[in-house]
């Protein structure tokens, strides 16, 4: 009886999950700084149905540009994400067909952010950002250009992780 107990309160207890910070750094001073998070036994490509967690915060050089995640999705939101588990990497060279296609609140003309609003667009043209529903042009780079993660949730782009959460949004 008790090790019944015990397999059913194993069975009843929710999957770990794993967790990984990333960082985009486009041009001009833009980057991004991210989570993700998604159940460990997960193999292979996760995608944004299977995703548990997933936030990214915009900045331009040190001024926040806003942020967007998976709390603010909505039925209408442009989010399209692929994560490879094995490599912890995001697929990036911008082709749905070849799952290399992201888009996180920022469609395919990275125009569709809301306003106030904030996006991230991995098209075959380039990677870009949303800021407030518009196409932040200087801020692309190749679409091919991989993203730093990072495998225990350190933060790849330096000492500025998620500290914008809790500062005031500021406009470009």
């Amino acid at each position: 009886m008790i090790r019944l107990a015990l397999l059913v309160a194993a069975l009843a207890t929710p999957a770990q999950a794993a967790t990984h910070a990333f960082c985009w750094t486009g041009a001009n001073g833009y980057r991004i700084e991210g989570h993700i998070g998604y159940p460990d036994d997960i193999r292979g490509i996760v995608t944004e149905d299977s995703v548990t967690s997933f936030g990214i915060t915009g900045w331009h050089d040190d001024r926040r540009l806003g942020q967007w995640s998976l709390k603010d999705r909505k039925p209408d939101t442009s989010f399209t994400l692929r994560f490879d588990t094995r490599t912890l990497s995001f697929p990036m060279g911008g082709y749905r067909e070849n799952g290399t296609y992201q888009e996180w609140n920022a469609n395919g003309f990275a125009d569709d952010c809301g306003d106030p609003g904030f996006g991230f667009n991995g098209g075959n043209r380039a990677q870009d950002v949303c800021v407030d529903g518009v196409f932040i042009e200087e801020s692309g780079i190749t679409p091919d250009t991989p993203l730093a993660v990072s495998p225990d949730a350190a933060n790849p782009c330096g000492p500025l992780i998620m500290s914008s959460l809790a500062l005031p949004r500021r406009r470009l």
